[in-house]
């Protein structure tokens, strides 16, 4: 079942905002949820956009089938013009903007949540991250990351409770690990499945593995990522994805829960370097019971093309690249794939 089915619009955002989507006394859920991932999403810069968002991404859609469908959306949705993070005449600074009528594109294209825990979020002020917020809603999107920010949606009978989390003061704090993990325990108490998303780690073509340290970029603290996710599986969250490193990295299980440290670049227009291993991208397919615990899972492996355009990869090389990191990072604790991406889990053909 998609989200497509929900409540009015009015009903849904007063439960996402007010907490008051959890499971009522007696109420059953037995069928599993099916969850979609994907990493950084931003179509180009205004005035550099597609002409025709909703077509740029026409054939990626069907991969985005679920009845949750989650990504990071790496940047705003405003038509503010102006700018505190970039000085005029910066050449070396990048504050991504797209129209806010943007966001009925990502619906339609399938995304039910978007996470706004990242470094782009603040781009064009307090104004912009109010107009991004504000668009996501009125498209029907749950959204998180914001600090203290829980999204819960109910699905088929399940309370599902998505978090973001970045190094920075506008989001829900990845680097203070006692906050984070108070705000986990919080989700956990209001929802069975809680899903958190980590803009975490150093980033570019030779960042593909996860170090087991602090990571930095351009002299920012980008957390540990490996340390951050092993305490928000042990804080309650049943599913940790990674978004940042615009790479994909590996995945492990850890106390049966998965990790993805990286989802890579998803889609753009211009805006994220290409070639090689930055032009691997996935979606990540992942069936959960209602305790949380993975069923099944596998990895649809994508290539951005031209300008950072996702396409179905029939190669699989994304799958690859995963399975081989996995491995080489984390051992007998690697997730395995299969050569079409399709998760070999401990016990199960």
């Amino acid at each position: 079942m998609r989200l497509s089915i929900r409540p009015p619009l009015s009903l849904s955002l007063a439960l996402l905002l007010c907490g008051l989507a959890a499971t009522p006394a007696g109420a059953s859920a037995s069928s599993p949820v099916t969850i979609a991932a994907v990493g950084d999403t931003i179509l180009g810069n205004t005035p550099q956009l597609p002409s025709r968002p909703a077509l740029y991404l026409r054939p990626i859609s069907p991969q985005l089938r679920a009845d949750a469908v989650f990504g990071n959306l790496e940047g705003t949705l405003t038509d503010a013009s102006s700018s505190p993070k970039c000085g005029a005449g910066s050449s070396d600074c990048f504050a991504f903007r797209n129209p806010p009528r943007f966001a009925r594109v990502l619906r339609g294209t399938g995304f039910t949540v978007m996470n706004d825990a990242n470094n782009h979020f603040g781009d064009f002020g307090a104004a912009g991250e109010a107009d991004t917020v504000r668009a996501l809603h009125r498209a029907g999107i749950a959204q998180t990351g914001r600090p203290g920010e829980i999204a819960v949606r109910r699905v088929k009978g399940t309370t599902v409770a998505f978090l973001g989390f970045a190094p920075y003061a506008n989001t829900a704090s990845l680097t203070d690990l006692p906050a984070a993990r108070r705000l986990i325990r919080r989700a956990d108490r209001r929802a069975a499945i809680v899903v958190c998303m980590m803009h975490a780690g150093a980033e570019g073509a030779g960042e593909t593995h996860v170090s087991g340290h602090e990571e930095h970029y351009l002299g920012e603290d980008r957390g540990n990522p490996e340390r951050f996710a092993r305490m928000a599986i042990r804080a309650g969250a049943d599913l940790v994805l990674g978004s940042g490193p615009h790479v994909l990295r590996g995945m492990q299980l850890y106390r049966s829960r998965l990790i993805a440290y990286s989802l890579g670049n998803f889609a753009n227009f211009h805006n994220f370097g290409g070639g090689g291993v930055l032009s691997l991208s996935a979606v990540l397919h992942v069936s959960l019971d209602p305790r949380g615990r993975l069923l099944a899972g596998h990895v649809t492996s994508v290539r951005l093309a031209g300008p950072g355009r996702p396409l179905v990869d029939q190669s699989h090389a994304a799958a690859h690249l995963i399975g081989r990191l996995s491995r080489q990072d984390f051992g007998q604790a690697a997730v395995r794939l299969g050569g079409r991406g399709r998760f070999l889990l401990p016990g199960r053909r």
